[in-house]
């Protein structure tokens, strides 16, 4: 929704309660509230943005004074977004839109498992959420982003299994 206009896409979600709605890069900053009642994720797809070459970056300010939950994807297709590597999403979304390296972290991990209902059971590490995570080679998060084309993945952890 309000990918290339603003055609009340996200107005519409919120009032059916929908988990999330994407890009909003011409999201009416005034309604980042009506996301935020109605528990709404905004995802950001910040591959689209840069490989489309769009101009009009989302309200991030007005996402954030509503306190509402910023997901970020890769949006991974050939046609508007051939990204698939996370940490270079990261890296986008702090780069083009703003966001903090914190808003990063949660944007694909917390935030994204809420944007798709599911985090009571993924996103992130507390007793009875399923054991996803990576094991990364590096003392400080910041390097994953800061350098998207460095593999820092030491070990992966599905369901609680080591792949």
């Amino acid at each position: 929704s309000e990918q290339l206009s603003n055609q009340q896409g996200a107005v519409l979600a919120s009032e059916f309660n929908a988990s999330s709605v994407d890009h909003l890069e011409y999201l009416a900053p005034e309604d980042a509230k009506l996301l935020k009642e109605s528990n709404t994720t905004a995802v950001l797809l910040p591959g689209a943005f840069y490989f489309l070459k769009e101009q009009k970056v989302p309200p991030i300010a007005a996402l954030r004074e509503a306190q509402v939950p910023i997901a970020i994807a890769t949006d991974a297709n050939p046609g508007s977004s051939p990204f698939y590597s996370l940490p270079l999403i990261m890296n986008m979304a702090c780069i083009q839109f703003g966001l903090s390296i914190e808003e990063a972290w949660y944007g694909v991990t917390l935030n994204a498992a809420k944007a798709l209902d599911l985090d009571s059971e993924i996103g992130s590490l507390k007793k009875g959420k399923r054991a996803d995570l990576v094991i990364w080679a590096t003392d400080n998060l910041n390097d994953i982003v800061y350098n998207p084309n460095i593999n820092f993945c030491e070990q992966i952890i599905k369901n609680g299994q080591v792949l």
